[in-house]
């Protein structure tokens, strides 16, 4: 008598198999056999598989108390909305609110096959001019799914766009005083300093709040975009924000075995001129205030670091290179400092 093998934590594949066989019959031709695919941040990923097909499993981190910080219906929700677009997002499968069958709300979509490139070593595979044109063609499905109205994919109430700027700032502000334990030079220079400079937003899109190279599946004979992942922090908003972010993750930051890597360094990766110079051609945005943007982009990711730094001293955080997360917080701020003033 065959068994099924249990499933990782979070997931438990016989449960999962009945509830496919009564909202999808047929959908799975045989027991299904989870992983948990690792390097997520937040919500959990599973590769799931019947032995012939093959989907992909979104759900909240186990013990989650806050279910609007990790939303299924919202993630689905966009994706959908996306999918008949020429933005690149898996075909959605089903979303499935009853918490009773995985032990909170989930969603399945399909598996698109295909590499996130984390860091500078790991493009280094494909060599200069294939990583030049991959980072190239990152910018343009940027530029694609902000071209997006988000009114005809029904993704037109997704978020409150009006004043978007000033509550992410201070947003971000508050997250910033839950974590602070130590004293940080410049932190509060570079918070009060955006809000002084707080640009006008062009007109609202769908923002994916967290665009970077990691977040996408490259793969096929052209290294094309095949999926844009991780929607959790999706929204309506500025589009800068988006390309803000892409600016910074495309800014070497010089800290050799850093805990947090950009992909900067590799041979072949365009400058960041060439990609604001790339979005703003291909948007047609004004682009002239790209570099409060970028200071933004620094100042939040300075506080998540600080948050993550904050529970390791705490003793709250366990595994390798936290332990050097709390040395990168100055070198954000400085960044982001150095950036408005340059600007």
């Amino acid at each position: 008598m065959s068994t099924v093998p249990p499933g990782p934590p979070g997931l438990d594949p016989v449960r999962l198999r009945a509830y496919l066989d009564r909202e999808r019959p047929g959908l799975a031709g045989g027991p299904l056999t989870a992983r948990l695919i690792e390097g997520g941040r937040s919500n959990l990923t599973y590769d799931v598989t019947d032995g012939r097909a093959r989907w992909v499993v979104r759900r909240p981190p186990l013990g989650h108390v806050l279910a609007t910080a990790h939303d299924m219906k919202r993630e689905f929700r966009v994706i959908s909305g996306l999918h008949p677009t020429r933005v690149p997002v898996p075909a959605p499968v089903l979303l499935c609110e009853d918490e009773e069958v995985l032990g909170a709300p989930f969603y399945v979509m399909e598996f698109v096959a295909g590499t996130p490139f984390r860091t500078a070593e790991e493009l280094a595979s494909l060599g200069p001019a294939r990583t030049h044109a991959a980072v190239l063609r990152l910018v343009d499905t940027l530029v694609e799914l902000h071209a997006v109205d988000p009114g005809a994919v029904g993704l037109g109430d997704f978020g409150r766009p009006e004043g978007f700027l000033d509550r992410q700032l201070r947003r971000w502000g508050k997250q910033l005083d839950a974590s602070r334990n130590r004293d940080l030079p410049g932190i509060d220079e570079l918070h009060a300093a955006l809000g002084r400079e707080l640009p006008d937003s062009p007109a609202p899109t769908v923002v994916h709040g967290d665009y970077r190279l990691d977040n996408v599946l490259i793969g096929g004979p052209d290294d094309e975009i095949r999926a844009v992942l991780d929607w959790e922090m999706s929204t309506l908003g500025d589009p800068l924000t988006d390309l803000g972010l892409l600016v910074m993750y495309g800014t070497e930051l010089g800290i050799p075995g850093s805990p947090v890597s950009t992909t900067a360094s590799a041979a072949g990766h365009p400058t960041t001129d060439e990609i604001v110079a790339r979005y703003a051609a291909a948007s047609g945005r004004d682009v002239s205030a790209v570099h409060w943007y970028t200071a933004f982009a620094w100042f939040k990711l300075a506080v998540i670091l600080e948050g993550i730094h904050c529970r390791y001293t705490l003793g709250q955080t366990v595994g390798a290179g936290f332990d050097r997360i709390g040395e990168l917080v100055p070198v954000f701020i400085q960044h982001g400092l150095s950036t408005l003033r340059k600007g």
